[in-house]
C-alpha cells in the first residue's frame, strides 16, 4: 500500500448514501492536483488528508488513487486553516468569517476553537449566538472524526463506518463502545 498526504482543494463528486467521494488534491511532490476516490465521509475543502491505497488508471478519467483508509489531521498552516474554516464544515463559519477568525489568532486559530472558544467574540462581527453555534459544530466534527479514527483502528474499513455512522443505532452503540474505552 502507498501513502499520500494531501489537501483537499475540490470536491468533484460525493454520495451522500455511502459516502464515496472523488477529490481533487494537491499533494506533496505532485505539481498538479490529484485525483482521489474512494469512500471517505464529510471531507471538506481544505481538509489535510493522511491517505493509504494504491494509484490505479481508470480508462475513462486517468490515474486516481484508490484510497483504502484515511485520516484527517487539522491544517498547519494560516492559508490552510482558513480554506478549512471557510469550507462548511463549521456551522456560523464561511469564507468571510474564516478569514477575520484566522487574521486575528493566526497559526492558534484552532487551539481558540478547540480550547478557549469564547475568545471568539473578539472577532468583529461574531456575537455570542454564533459563537455557540461554533463551539457545537466543532464538537460535533470532532466526534464524527473520533468515531471514524475508532472504527479504523479497530480494522472496520471506511465503507462499513460510514454505514455505521449513518444508522442511528449503530451511532450510538459505537458511541457508548468509544467512551468505555477512553
Amino acid at each position: 500500500m502507498e501513502h499520500l498526504r494531501c489537501v483537499v482543494e475540490r470536491i468533484t463528486y460525493t454520495n451522500p448514501e455511502n459516502g464515496y467521494t472523488v477529490l481533487k488534491v494537491a499533494a506533496k511532490n505532485y505539481n498538479d492536483l490529484v485525483t482521489v476516490v474512494g469512500t471517505m465521509p464529510d471531507t471538506h475543502v481544505g481538509s489535510v488528508l493522511s491517505l493509504e491505497g494504491f494509484w490505479k488508471m481508470d480508462a475513462r478519467y486517468g490515474r486516481q488513487f484508490s484510497m483504502e483508509k484515511f485520516e484527517e489531521t487539522l491544517p498547519a498552516t494560516v492559508y490552510g486553516i482558513e480554506k478549512y474554516l471557510g469550507s462548511g464544515l463549521i456551522k456560523g463559519v464561511g469564507p468571510k468569517f474564516a478569514k477575520r477568525i484566522v487574521q486575528k489568532f493566526g497559526k492558534d486559530t484552532l487551539d481558540v476553537i478547540e480550547e478557549t472558544p469564547d475568545e471568539l467574540i473578539t472577532v468583529e462581527g461574531i456575537g455570542k449566538i454564533r459563537v455557540e453555534r461554533i463551539k457545537k459544530s466543532w464538537l460535533e466534527q470532532k466526534e464524527i472524526k473520533n468515531i471514524m479514527l475508532f472504527l479504523q483502528n479497530h480494522e472496520v474499513n471506511t465503507t462499513h463506518a460510514t454505514k455505521i455512522w449513518k444508522h442511528r443505532s449503530l451511532r450510538l452503540h459505537w458511541m457508548k463502545c468509544f467512551a468505555q474505552r477512553m
